[in-house]
């Protein structure tokens, strides 16, 4: 199977073939050769084969049995194991949020990548709890966990960006380089998408912002005023553009010298 890529009709047939082979494995009770092969199959270093197996794993009709065996696996020392099991383990609990906030508990850093995609599940099906259960990993003494706190967040960028707003507030400051990474991305999405409301408070940031806050806002505006940049070379002013344009006007002649200085930084890429 490739090691990366999305699998086409002729992998996920075979792949089907040999998770019919485990399922009637374990309606015999044979668990360790069930688990053997389930294993097998899950040591791939391709995302997309991981989720296809945790998936199709969810038809098998022993419940009960899936779960004793994915729970092991949850701990393996192979990274794709972990994450085949964390799969399956979100899918059929994909109901009960509860569950899956308690999984992801057990597996934020032992398999990332797969907790990031199960994050942004849930911000498309739990907003609302999502917005209450990540304010308590912003605040958490684990830097993974504040980083993650902020993925798929922008899957509420239109209908709640004040939200997120006041919970960027809350970590502006963290030093922590994935942190920084994961604000200025989703400071950009929102901004894009609600950029009347964000610039305000991007200004009242820059006005008390030392050098780290800076960077931290510089790198998320820069972004936004070259896509600036880029829309007014397809003649597309809307309103995104028209704000933008604006904004950077207005701080340009801002009495803070934070501001200024900002405004003036990226008055240069706009208007070049």
């Amino acid at each position: 199977m490739n090691e990366i890529g999305r699998l086409d009709s002729q992998s996920r047939k075979q792949f089907d073939i040999t998770l019919a082979e485990i399922f009637k494995q374990l309606d015999k009770d044979k668990i360790r050769s069930a688990e053997k092969k389930l294993i097998e199959i899950s040591k791939t270093p391709n995302y997309f084969i991981r989720e296809y197996i945790g998936k199709k794993l969810v038809t098998y009709e022993n419940v009960d049995k899936m779960v004793q065996v994915t729970e092991k696996m949850l701990t393996h020392r192979i990274y794709g194991v972990r994450a085949t099991a964390l799969f399956f383990l979100y899918y059929i609990n994909i109901e009960n949020p509860e569950k899956v906030l308690e999984l992801l508990e057990l597996t934020f850093d032992s398999v990332p990548w797969e907790v990031e995609s199960v994050i942004n599940g849930m911000w498309k099906r739990y907003p609302d709890i999502m917005k209450e259960y990540m304010a308590t990993w912003i605040e958490s003494e684990n830097s993974q966990k504040r980083s993650l706190s902020f993925h798929g967040m922008e899957n509420i960028s239109h209908s709640d960006p004040i939200y997120i707003m006041d919970f960027i507030a809350r970590a502006i400051d963290d030093d922590t380089m994935e942190v920084q990474k994961k604000i200025t991305h989703i400071l950009t999405q929102v901004a894009r998408a609600n950029p009347i409301i964000v610039y305000p408070y991007i200004r009242e940031w820059l006005a008390e912002a030392d050098e780290t806050r800076t960077k931290t806002i510089w790198v998320s505006m820069k972004k936004l005023a070259n896509i600036v940049v880029q829309r007014n070379r397809r003649d597309s002013k809307e309103e995104f553009v028209i704000l933008t344009e604006q904004t950077v006007e207005d701080w340009r002649s801002d009495e803070n010298e934070n501001v200024s200085q900002m405004g003036d930084r990226l008055a240069r890429i706009i208007w070049r």
